[in-house]
């Protein structure tokens, strides 16, 4: 059997010894830092990826300008740096504005989403009505009733009080969740203590609503009452609802 001599055994104990190149290690090193270097300069100094365009989708009829002037985002700024949730909680602030949700869209804009609040009552104020959306949030003014707007009739007080009364936010989700076929019969919306939410139908039709659970089995109820041409129907409790008596009877 042949065995290694002296001399190349210990040649290869010096090759292992060797272990990595030091050269190969400092060009990756150096590479990986141009890299990152070049990718942070590309992002944050160059005009590569910078902020040339802001579009604004789904305000309706608020003003892009005003969306524009809320957000806050200046033309040249490097997209990277772009704060999106502190653009969108600005542009929140509008009162008319519901939600915004801030995206950036490679490689050089910021799309922000609006979200309107939806005109949904009409509280009376003087000698006209304020105009307020479901969460109670008034939103201009009107001297007198407005086709797609509900009556609301509230607690007492200043309308500004109305912005997150538990009550009134009560009526909001009941509305909110109503099939279109009987929004499209909804005149007034009445809040009392311990009866909840009552809204009132045409032809002067009173339904007691309750709370906003079980909308659907509600509104199911109503479709089957109606015929019956009752002035009055509870449904507060879908599983028992109670019919007053026939108008004229």
């Amino acid at each position: 059997m042949r065995t290694a001599s002296p001399s190349s055994a210990g040649t290869a104990a010096r090759v292992r010894r060797r272990g990595p190149d030091p050269w190969k290690t400092s060009f990756f090193v150096v590479a990986v830092a141009a890299l990152v270097g070049g990718v942070a300069w590309a992002l944050l100094g160059s005009s590569f990826f910078v902020v040339r365009s802001v579009q604004v989708s789904g305000a309706g009829s608020i003003p892009r300008q005003q969306v524009l002037a809320a957000a806050r985002v200046k033309i040249g700024t490097p997209l990277i740096r772009i704060d999106a949730a502190a653009v969108a909680r600005r542009v929140d602030k509008i009162t008319r504005v519901q939600s915004a949700s801030v995206r950036r869209s490679w490689p050089d804009s910021i799309v922000i989403a609006v979200v309107p609040r939806t005109p949904t009552f009409l509280v009376r104020a003087g000698r006209g009505f304020d105009v307020i959306d479901s969460y109670g949030v008034v939103l201009g003014r009107a001297v007198r009733p407005r086709a797609g707007l509900v009556l609301l009739k509230a607690p007492a007080g200043p309308v500004t009080s109305l912005r997150g009364n538990a009550e009134v936010l009560a009526a909001g989700a009941v509305v909110r969740r109503l099939p279109a076929w009987l929004r499209h019969k909804l005149t007034e919306v009445r809040v009392r203590r311990g009866s909840g939410v009552i809204l009132m139908l045409r032809p002067r039709v009173t339904v007691v609503w309750g709370n906003a659970a079980a909308g659907a089995a509600k509104a199911a109820e109503v479709a089957v009452l109606l015929p019956t041409n009752a002035t009055y129907y509870d449904v507060s409790d879908p599983g028992s609802a109670v019919t007053g008596r026939p108008a004229g009877g």
